[in-house]
């Protein structure tokens, strides 16, 4: 393990070293841990430059925006959900209109990442980027804004009893080439929600994630065909010298308290272009911890005032 490696292993560890006291300990002993050679390696910075969820496969998907560009793909600065989804109870849907309702009139509402709340699954694959910390007995996915991170136990059971937490209990596994993971016990709260259109959930939330490589033109076509529903953000454009594999996650949604039936969908990444490990500060004065080439040393730098205060 190089040196760059063991200082992020730490970073995380130190990172969740609260949360996993939480989490408790498995019922039953784990089963004995695959070998390092036949485990894939996600490690290494992934770029999503999208907002929204990429639509699935195959079978029933996510909430889309009613709100359009001229060019016909999802609004960023209008998030309107389409309540008609027939994914949505009849409860979940008029929740979705009336916040589709406040974004309509030229506001905002409230919602996990304007609030600087620790954000959910799947609500959190919005993130523009994320890196993999892959350990024996647990993986560790880190997102830039505000820190965020989800923990997940390899090999072991949800334990009988969940008290439910923002990030829910999750537990992983490796079949093959795809890793596992399966959340349960996500906390309800006044700001949380599913997606950007704000449509919510119950406390009998269950979302299994499925990672795997893909080949480097298959994610960049995957890719594209996200981009056309959520146009780019290029500031967070994956690198374009890169040619090795992609990642992609496709992920279900199952809630019988919100949702008429389990849904699908994708997130493709690639190579994100920078190696440093940006993360954004979720406050009422946005500032970064790094300068570089996305934002000047001006816009990056700690605030300070242009004369002692006594």
């Amino acid at each position: 393990m190089n040196v760059r490696r063991r200082e992020l292993f730490l970073l995380a560890t130190l990172a969740t070293a609260a949360s996993t006291a939480v989490l408790g300990q498995a019922l039953t002993p784990a089963p004995a841990a695959r070998s390092a050679g036949s485990i894939p390696d996600f490690f290494g910075i992934w770029a999503h430059p999208s907002l929204g969820f990429e639509n699935p496969i195959a079978g029933p998907g996510p909430v889309r925006n009613l709100s359009r560009t001229p060019a016909g793909a999802s609004n960023f600065n209008s998030l309107v959900g389409d309540y008609n989804n027939p994914i949505l109870q009849p409860w979940a849907a008029e929740v979705v209109k009336k916040r589709g309702e406040i974004s309509l009139s030229g506001k905002v509402f409230p919602d996990p990442d304007n609030q600087c709340l620790r954000q959910p699954v799947p609500y959190i694959f919005w993130n523009f980027e994320s890196m993999f910390l892959q350990q024996r007995d647990k993986v560790i996915i880190l997102y830039p804004h505000d820190q965020d991170y989800c923990y997940v136990r390899l090999n072991q059971p949800h334990p009988e009893k969940i008290v439910p937490t923002s990030h829910g209990d999750s537990v992983g596994h490796y079949e093959g080439d795809t890793l596992v993971i399966d959340t349960v016990g996500v906390k309800v709260g006044k700001y949380t929600m599913i997606d950007r259109f704000g449509t919510p959930y119950t406390e009998a939330l269950h979302v299994v994630e499925r990672y795997r490589l893909l080949d480097h033109e298959v994610a960049k076509e995957a890719q594209e065909r996200g981009q056309k529903e959520w146009p780019r953000v290029p500031v967070y454009a994956p690198d374009p010298d890169y040619k090795g594999k992609g990642l992609q996650l496709e992920f279900t949604v199952d809630d019988k308290g919100a949702f008429t039936m389990p849904w699908t969908a994708t997130i493709t990444y690639l190579r994100a272009a920078h190696s440093d490990w940006h993360e954004r500060v979720c406050a009422e004065n946005v500032q970064h911890y790094y300068t570089g080439a996305f934002y000047s040393d001006k816009e990056a730098r700690i605030p300070t005032a242009d004369k002692p205060d006594f």
